[in-house]
């Protein structure tokens, strides 16, 4: 009874959710499921344990168990992989990494999370556009670096508010964080959400003394709906003060989305898209094209880093292959860290092992690029 659901489980980190079932599981199997190695194994033992002159049931059982820890502690074991090569792959792109391991298996048990700083509210006049503004923790004065980080929320949910782990992580680190909230579909349709983010980066440059941040050395961070916000900010603004985009699970072509997508899929992707662009693909093109970055990666692109799972099933992992092969012809420095086992959301836990890769190639990317 034990054995069979690990099993199930541990089959996330293969292939993406089924579409019945909450994509979130796949989240819990990812990136806590080395917790679930141990109950795998003691099932195991107690099979072997409990085994009598009939054997056929406790054989079951045990090789049920056994795969089902080999399932569960694959992201381990594959998050060991990427990080003995990502320093490097880094370090070629965007110059010396932190000296830190990328992925350390201690931390998977004994977690740390960073002392909170204090978060200061703002707003952008005139839109009502609220910002969670984290100061940066330097040990000299001076200007910091600002990161600018946009939600996700499939266009239509989200705010400011989430994740802050790793907005206080970057603060202690030695960088502002700029947490904005945007305008939301349906009640607000494309291009409204690109411009919210222009507005608060141009307030955020307006009130760079006051904020002791450095105007000209801004990167933008945006997962899923925020990473397709980010992007397009990125590649359209031609604003030499953006160093950098980082992009998680982010939809870099909107055609494309739509296209390879299904109605009834867990979120119901194409009818989020009619809301937020206004209409399919045939219906509202010109919002389609503008509102996808592929379309505008060019030579005078910043600098992108890109992190995505190869078992999303909320946008597929070929948005992010796309664009880092549209950048690698273009000459732009890129890495793109594709995690095998990882789904949708895989840095909610930064502890884990997509979180712990994540940390590491965002910190090195950002002292790379803010240099």
């Amino acid at each position: 009874m034990a054995a069979v659901p690990l099993c199930a489980l541990g089959t996330l980190t293969v292939w993406p959710a089924p579409t019945w079932t909450p994509w979130q599981l796949a989240v819990l199997t990812g990136e806590y499921g080395y917790w679930l190695v141990i109950v795998a194994l003691a099932v195991a033992f107690g099979a072997w344990a409990s085994r009598g002159p009939r054997i056929a049931a406790p054989a079951i059982t045990i090789g049920l168990a056994l795969v089902a820890a080999a399932l569960l502690a694959k992201p381990v074991w594959q998050a060991r992989t990427i990080g003995s090569r990502l320093p490097a792959e880094l370090a070629a792109e965007f110059g010396p990494t932190p000296n830190q391991r990328p992925f350390s298996a201690a931390a998977l048990f004994f977690p740390s999370a960073p002392e909170p700083v204090a978060v200061r509210s703002l707003s952008v006049p005139g839109r009502n556009l609220p910002i969670d503004f984290y100061p940066a923790v330097r040990a000299g004065a001076g200007a910091a670096p600002c990161v600018i980080v946009i939600h996700g929320g499939g266009w239509n949910a989200g705010d400011r508010k989430q994740l802050p782990e790793l907005n206080h992580r970057l603060a202690r680190a030695g960088y502002a964080v700029a947490a904005v909230s945007y305008r939301l579909a349906p009640q607000f349709v494309w291009p409204a959400q690109r411009d919210d983010a222009l507005a608060a980066i141009a307030f955020l440059k307006g009130r760079a003394d006051e904020l002791r941040i450095d105007p000209s050395r801004l990167v933008l961070l945006g997962r899923s709906a925020g990473g397709q916000i980010a992007e397009v900010v990125a590649y359209t603004a031609h604003d030499p003060a953006i160093r950098g985009l980082v992009a998680l699970y982010a939809p870099s072509d909107l055609v494309f989305g739509y296209l390879h997508t299904q109605e009834n899929d867990m979120i119901h992707s194409p009818a989020l898209m009619r809301q937020f662009l206004g209409g399919t693909p045939d219906s509202a093109r010109p919002n389609y094209e503008s509102a996808s970055a592929l379309n505008f990666v060019s030579r005078r692109s910043p600098p992108t880093l890109l992190l995505h799972g190869e078992n999303d099933p909320l946008v597929w992992h070929r948005h992010s292959v796309r664009l880092a092969a549209r950048l690698a012809e273009c000459g732009v420095p890129q890495v793109f860290v594709s995690l095998p086992w990882a789904t949708h959301g895989f840095d909610y836990h930064l502890n884990g092992p997509g979180g712990q890769l994540a940390v590491f190639a965002i910190e090195a990317f950002l002292a790379g690029v803010t240099r």
